[in-house]
């Protein structure tokens, strides 16, 4: 099952609710983590730039910490994050930024 640290409130209700929904949606994220030769650090970086590109404020977040988590480098982190800049446009970077900055400023 996937490794969990602390998780938003709104999915550990989800969780309460829906635990069914919960395990199949945990299930889905172990299933195609490992249906490819990615290393667990590429696979964040992957994971981060695509929360980037989404403009999701929460996954930037939640990605930011997994990827702490497996020994990604802040600063490689923060490359990560700006590289999205000629895709995305220098306002989406500057807020994934912001995001990025919320967890490793903590």
């Amino acid at each position: 099952m996937v490794k969990r640290g602390k998780l938003p409130g709104a999915y550990e209700w989800l969780r309460h609710e829906y635990p069914d929904v919960a395990n199949a949606y945990e299930r889905l994220g172990t299933a195609v983590h490992g249906a490819g030769p990615l290393d667990d650090r590429t696979r964040a970086l992957v994971k981060l730039g695509i929360s980037v590109g989404a403009g999701r404020e929460g996954a930037v977040h939640s990605h930011v910490r997994k990827a702490l988590e497996v020994g990604v480098a802040p600063q490689e982190i923060l490359h990560a994050t700006v590289l999205a800049l000629p895709t995305v446009g220098l306002p989406a970077t500057v807020a994934a930024l912001s995001w990025v900055r919320d967890v490793l400023e903590k």
